[in-house]
């Protein structure tokens, strides 16, 4: 029995109302005085208490109880219990004077209790409550310093109202009319008196409805400039009077605009409302109703503001009733004024709303109009202004009935006269729209619609009502924030040191200076051996002829000794970096102008500091040589999986082909880059790339099923049959495999085969549906059972042998599985065939060789024969039960149980895997099979898929259409709400895409690419200048998945904040991940700037040329500090 049923069956629980005492009591002569106290609940007296002596000094011991039963046969009960108050009124006991038969009462005060808390689950709970003065009471002359009469209520149960369970099911909708301003200046405060009554539908189950009414509005006049108390009243305060309507401890909040929710936020509304507000009419209500919804109410709560966003609140006005209802005749109750409010109630479902606020307009009530926007047939004013009637004469059940004096029959004939005059007026009620008659009998043309003519001047005056609506608890929970840590570089791996560049331009020339020094003392130590003699004689003469003499014969000296060569090569080096460093020059030149003219400046720039140099003497450290990177395969299919996402195909292409070059022998890679030539139409390149992942591993079920996909795309049928048989035979109990096979054969127009290979698919899918419910009873039953029941052999053998179906999985799947791309479903791929016979059929031959080639065809019936045994589990489990335990009542036989639907059908389980392979075209052949099967059709996981399809093949507009009708069938899907944020992302709309985004990242369960919801939302709020947000969200794609798009995302924040250290960090992290990245350079050359490091700035600002940023906006952000701190730029 469900916890539903269990509640259902339950008897009444009686809820104990104990009234224990009261306190400064004083009555009407003095401060001694007898009292009782009466109890009502409604329109039921609960009875009294006796009576009770006390003083202003001894309190009145009452400890009276009563009770009332709450029956859990219909939830209304409890939804009365949330809203309905215990009234308790204390009355005097006066002594009998002479001639009268029976003793006088005075009514000195009441109080309510509220019953809220029962409802929230307490057992008990005690209250003591001010007992509010009644008219006439001697409690309203009461000194201020003086103590106020109060009251002892204690409230019980045996048992809670509702369970732990029921608890965490329900909620509670809190509905507050505040006001109506701008009213129609027709409505006079000081004329006759009205109801003004405001009513809204609220689910209390799956298919039944209540209908809320608040009628205890007052009408306040223009100059009527004293402020209304905020405190809140009760829907539902029956015979209360004076401050005893109101609710203990319950105030209107108040708010500014731009917290608001209404239609009237603008800045262009404002002034219309201040002035509204306080120089024209207005009708108060404060009043508060609670709904009490379970668990099937909140369901279509759910659904129909899904459906219709709008939730309708009825506004309209009544005639005064009379204090009784005239016996022998209905009494009819006219309605005026008739409007209607559409709250826009969806930020209810976003994660984690719990609250809507603010100020909406009221229209003129037409039922053609309330059908179009919330799907209802007709309003609820009859209903409403019954249950108002109602509500208006429900008088203490305590008060005897009317006596027949004549005062009493001259009032009643005045209130009738005056209900007849405003019968007289033409009730909105009876103008409404009408229906559209036949169109066999008058064309609706010459049938004018009657128009609601008093609930026009609504839009006139341009009405509107206050309304706030507030939940218990959010009907879509939101995700925990998570927490990040204070310091960047806690997410940084620890990583062995880079060796310090120093190939700056300044250390370039300095090099040119060094290598000058050697050289020029080289060629000193040549000048003096040659020239031995004549130095140690000091016979150097040094005439012209002599010195020209004596430089021909060192020439010829270095020429034929080698030794020129030998100083030039040494010198190159410099000059190149010389070049490369101060010259930014690492191209060859396709001008020979500009050649020469280059090479006359640096000429003149070489000889000039080689003047310099010739005087010093340093040496060139040798460099270390730079790691190996640290990225492997895995992090590169990352990396060119968000490179795909962000439509960088080129760099997509670069760190496929890096995967290929680690390891050419894994069949992953080369099925991955196949994919991804499938994505940018390289259909011959995806052939290559799956004809090499089969000639890998053969038994590469994605690999085979892609190449079948490539060779039909391309008409070569023949071969395509051949490997989707290959991968139904390697593969006999894949889902995925027979259906790609059905959809190939539905292709060409093979329908026998196709019909065929559906149906192998789906026997297989039933089996994998009953086997896991098996499994899950089993495991249920040895963690709870003492005793563990065998289980039949042939329940267990549907599903893969242990060990066997992860270690088969198909290599392509299993990997967009672990990222996250694909639901991990046992049923896409099971263990390979084996070589025994019983898994073959010969009449599964004779099936699939009807109207084909001659070739050779296998197929596979065991997933039959496991139906079968399915179907038999039962009786072998009972047998089995029977023989293993002697004796078991009949009570232990299980009882028979429909067959389990499987979670996903063929269609959308082939869809899936066709979406991450981007194979559109077989893709809309198994969409076009959901939508057309028995059991299928269009569900919220069809328009997710439809959505994904027409978003690969860039139509937009066609994947907007399916998203909505997803939202609409599943609002808290967090897959179609990323899938819209990516649309408005790619259409331009960054507003609509940040909020699907927040909201995605909001619901507890993760959408199907989180990575790119994380890098998109980050770079929209770095766009909007939010940095911190955008900072928090790039660190939590790092935290889960780092790249360096990722890293560099955090450190553009860090350095927009100020934060250059954090910023570095993170930099110098995504340098690490991609050092080809001119972003990442020209940032990191911004950052050294600011901290003051030249030669890091200059290296940085080199790379982030030679690697072609492009960015203009960086570039002149990086030139003007470069101006500011005077380096930076080598070329200056």
């Amino acid at each position: 029995m469900t916890e539903e049923e269990h509640s259902k069956h339950r008897p009444p629980e009686p809820i104990n109302i104990t009234v224990l005492r009261a306190r400064h009591l004083r009555g009407s002569k003095g401060d001694a005085l007898t009292s009782l106290v009466r109890v009502e609940y409604g329109t039921s007296a609960l009875g009294e208490s006796s009576k009770v002596d006390s003083s202003a000094d001894v309190a009145a011991e009452y400890n009276f109880n009563s009770k009332i039963d709450c029956s859990f046969e219909d939830p209304v009960i409890l939804d009365e219990i949330a809203y309905k108050p215990i009234l308790i009124t204390v009355v005097e006991v006066l002594p009998k004077e002479k001639k009268q038969k029976e003793e006088r009462t005075n009514q000195l005060g009441q109080c309510t209790v509220d019953l809220l808390p029962l409802v929230k689950g307490e057992n008990k709970y005690k209250s003591t409550l001010v007992i509010h003065p009644l008219p006439g009471s001697p409690f309203e002359n009461l000194a201020p310093d003086s103590p106020r009469p109060e009251l002892d209520v204690v409230v019980y149960v045996n048992e809670p109202l509702l369970t732990n369970e029921q608890l965490l099911e329900s909620n509670l909708m809190t509905v507050t009319v505040e006001a109506a301003y701008s009213v129609p200046e027709s409505w006079n405060p000081s004329g006759t008196q009205f109801l003004y009554n405001v009513t809204l539908p609220m689910p209390i189950t799956n298919d039944r409805e209540s209908t809320v009414v608040l009628s205890n509005g007052v009408l306040k006049s223009a100059s009527d400039k004293d402020q209304p108390s905020k405190q809140k009243k009760w829907t539902a305060p029956g015979a209360a009077q004076g401050n005893a309507i109101y609710i203990h401890d319950q105030f209107v909040q108040s708010s500014n605009y731009d917290q608001e929710d209404g239609e009237l936020t603008g800045k262009e509304d404002r002034e219309f409302r201040i002035e509204v507000e306080t120089e024209k009419n207005r009708v108060i209500w404060n009043t508060e109703r609670r709904c009490y919804m379970e668990k099937s109410a909140i369901q279509s709560l759910q659904s129909k503001i899904a459906q219709t966003r709008v939730w309708p609140v009825e506004i309209m006005r009544t005639t005064m009733p009379t204090a009784t209802k005239a016996k022998g005749k209905e009494e009819e109750n006219p309605i005026f004024f008739h409007g209607v409010a559409y709250v826009n109630l969806a930020p209810l479902l976003y994660p984690g709303v719990k609250k809507i606020r603010g100020a909406f307009r009221i229209h003129a009530f037409n039922e053609q109009e309330l059908c179009e926007k919330t799907k209802r047939k007709s309003g609820l004013a009859e209903e409403a202004v019954r249950l108002a009637t109602a509500m208006h004469r429900n008088a203490s059940p305590f008060v005897k009935a009317p006596s027949k004096s004549g005062k009493d029959d001259k009032a009643g004939k005045e209130k009738e006269k005056d209900k007849d005059a405003a019968k007289k007026q033409q009730p909105s009620s009876l103008l409404k729209t009408a229906p559209a008659p036949s169109s066999d009998i008058v064309p609706e043309a010459e049938v004018p619609a009657q128009q609601n003519i008093e609930g026009q001047q609504y839009d006139e005056a341009r009405s509107y009502i206050f309304l706030e609506f507030v939940l218990k608890k959010p009907i879509v929970p939101k995700r925990e924030p998570e927490e990040l840590a204070k310091k960047v570089s806690e997410y940084i791996p620890p990583r062995p040191l880079f060796p310090r560049r120093t190939n700056g331009a300044q250390r370039a020339v300095d090099d040119f200076h060094q290598q000058v020094a050697s050289i020029g003392n080289l060629v000193l130590e040549e000048f003096r051996e040659l020239f031995a003699d004549q130095l140690a004689n000091g016979e150097l003469p040094q005439v012209n002829n002599s010195v020209e003499e004596r430089r021909r014969k060192l020439i010829y000296e270095l020429n034929s000794s080698g030794k020129y060569f030998a100083f030039k090569e040494q010198l190159k080096h410099s000059v190149v970096k010389v070049v490369r460093e101060k010259y930014l020059q690492t191209s060859t030149f396709t001008d020979q102008e500009r050649l020469q003219a280059f090479l006359s400046e640096l000429y003149v720039f070489l000889v000039d500091e080689m003047h310099v140099g010739l005087s010093n003497v340093l040496s060139l450290e040798d460099e270390t040589p730079v790691p190996a990177p640290l990225t492997d395969t895995m992090q590169l299919k990352h990396f060119a999986r968000e490179a795909e996402v962000n439509e960088n195909f080129e760099l997509a292409a670069k760190y496929y082909q890096e995967r290929l070059a680690q390891n050419r022998n894994d069949a992953d890679n080369w099925f991955d880059y196949g994919t991804f030539c499938l994505l940018i139409n390289d259909i011959s390149k995806a052939e290559e790339c799956f004809k090499e992942t089969i000639s890998i591993q053969q038994q590469h079920l994605s690999g085979l099923l892609l190449y079948g996909v490539v060779c039909a795309m391309e008409e070569r049928n023949d071969m395509a049959e051949t490997f989707f048989e290959a991968a139904t035979a390697a593969y006999p109990d894949s889902v995925l495999a027979w259906t790609m096979l059905g959809l190939f054969y539905d292709g060409i127009d093979n329908d026998i085969q196709a019909e065929f290979a559906f149906l192998e698919a789906q026997k297989l899918n039933l089996a994998h549906a009953v086997a896991k419910q098996k499994q899950q009873q089993i495991a249920n039953e040895q963690a709870d059972a003492s005793v563990t029941k065998p289980v039949p052999p042939s329940v267990i053998s549907v599903a893969p042998p242990e060990g066997t179906g992860d270690a088969s999985l198909l290599h392509g799947a299993e990997n967009q599985q672990d990222t996250g791309l694909l639901p991990a479903a046992p049923e896409l791929t099971k263990t390979p065939a084996t070589t025994e016979g019983k898994n073959l059929s010969p009449s599964a031959y004779k099936v699939r060789q009807a109207g084909s080639s001659n070739k050779k065809r296998i197929s596979v019936s065991k997933s039959a024969a496991s139906i079968q045994d399915v179907q038999r589990s039962k009786s072998q489990c009972s047998a089995s039960k029977a023989g293993s335990k002697p004796g078991t009542p009949d009570v232990d036989e299980p009882a028979r149980e429909p067959t389990p639907t499987p979670e996903f059908s063929i269609y959308i389980l082939a869809a899936e895997f066709l979406l991450e392979v981007k194979a559109t075209q077989f893709c809309e052949r198994a969409l076009a099979h959901e939508l057309l099967a028995p059991k299928g059709g269009p569900s919220g996981t069809y328009y997710v898929a439809l959505s994904r399809l027409k978003l690969q093949k860039k139509e937009l507009e066609e994947a907007d259409e399916s998203l909505k009708e997803a939202l609409i069938v599943n609002n808290q899907d967090p897959d179609a709400w990323s899938i819209q944020g990516h649309l408005s992302y790619l259409q331009g709309n960054m507003t609509e895409a940040r909020n699907c985004y927040e909201r995605t990242l909001s619901f507890i369960a993760d959408a199907r690419e989180m990575h790119a919801i994380y890098l998109r939302l980050a770079s929209i709020y770095l766009q909007e200048g939010k940095f911190e947000e955008a900072k928090n969200t790039f660190l939590l794609a790092c935290k889960k998945s780092p790249s360096c798009v990722s890293w560099l995302g955090v450190g553009i924040a860090c350095y927009r904040l100020g934060e250059l250290s954090e910023a570095e960090d993170a930099l110098s992290e995504a340098n690490i991940l991609n050092n080809s990245d001119p972003l990442v350079w020209g940032y990191l050359s911004l950052v050294c700037l600011h901290t003051g490091r030249q030669l890091e700035a200059e290296q940085s600002y080199k790379y982030a040329i030679k690697v072609n940023l492009q960015d203009e906006e960086l570039l002149a952000e990086i030139h003007s500090v470069q101006e500011q701190v005077g380096f930076g730029n080598p070329q200056f």
